[in-house]
């Protein structure tokens, strides 16, 4: 795809976060809106995956370890073709498929069942290398939240996938700033990340998590270190809320569902009827 029509896949990613959560009454608009953008790049043109065959061997895993931005995930998937866009409004229901946090056994598409902060990451290097072992050409990528960077055994994973040159695995930080908490600075800072992770012997790409063209090339720039035997990391700047004009910046968004009224105005700013 080009990058406009990159740009139209997210629109419609974040008009479809609004419509889940505002159905489901609860959930995490905030994070999952800042994302979309990301989201958009792999599904559409980053990753080899197949809607039409998605257990196929040899496709690309995703790992989404900020499990609660799964509307964003959702909204991907089913827009990629994976299933009928008409389930997005299932998410959180008791016996749905869709559940709060992605899992693995109930939706096509989910490589990886997340939700407990850190392990997603974890789960992510054992799948690079165990793709390595397998051999070929797949890739596995993860998307963390900077909060959940505050979690031990990110760090931990960090070491071991530069320990073992996963350089067949890429991580992106969606770096907003803020947590369910409020600013990351105030709850415990994570900064400065593109050191920390250069010193733990990652390749680092920084890019704004907004700018379909920048992300589009810190990709390809991901893809480029192949064999060269260090993981990457892109830390993606982003607005928590993006999109949304009384979501933006806002920590109160990250998990609480908007009202009819504010939900047909999220809407409407994002190009879409409620």
């Amino acid at each position: 795809m080009n990058i406009q029509e990159l740009k139209e896949k997210a629109a419609l990613i974040r008009q479809d976060i609004i419509r889940q959560v505002y159905s489901a009454g609860s959930g995490h608009p905030g994070g999952s809106l800042s994302c979309a953008d990301i989201m958009a790049a792999l599904y559409f043109e980053v990753m080899n995956v197949d809607p039409q065959n998605p257990d196929k061997p040899d496709r690309d895993r995703f790992v989404l370890s900020k499990g609660h931005a799964a509307p964003a995930l959702y909204a991907a998937l089913a827009e990629a073709g994976y299933f009928s866009k008409e389930e997005l409004v299932s998410l959180r229901r008791i016996n749905g498929r869709l559940q709060g946090h992605p899992s693995m056994t109930k939706s096509e598409g989910v490589d990886m069942s997340t939700g407990s902060l850190g392990q997603g990451f974890s789960a992510a290097v054992g799948m690079a290398i165990a793709a390595r072992m397998d051999g070929g050409a797949k890739r596995v990528y993860t998307l963390l939240g900077d909060g959940e960077l505050q979690e031990g055994m990110v760090w931990e994973a960090a070491m071991a996938a530069a320990h073992y040159g996963l350089d067949n695995l890429c991580a992106v930080v969606d770096h907003n700033g803020l947590q369910i908490d409020g600013r990351n600075d105030d709850v415990m800072r994570v900064r400065p990340i593109a050191r920390k992770f250069d010193a733990f012997g990652w390749n680092v790409i920084e890019t704004d998590g907004h700018d379909m063209k920048a992300i589009i090339a810190a990709f390809a720039d991901a893809k480029s270190v192949k064999n060269l035997g260090r993981p990457t990391v892109i830390i993606a700047e982003t607005v928590k809320g993006k999109g949304v004009s009384f979501m933006e910046n806002q920590a109160g968004w990250h998990g609480k569902a908007p009202n009819e009224e504010q939900a047909a105005q999220a809407m409407k700013e994002l190009g879409g009827e409620l």
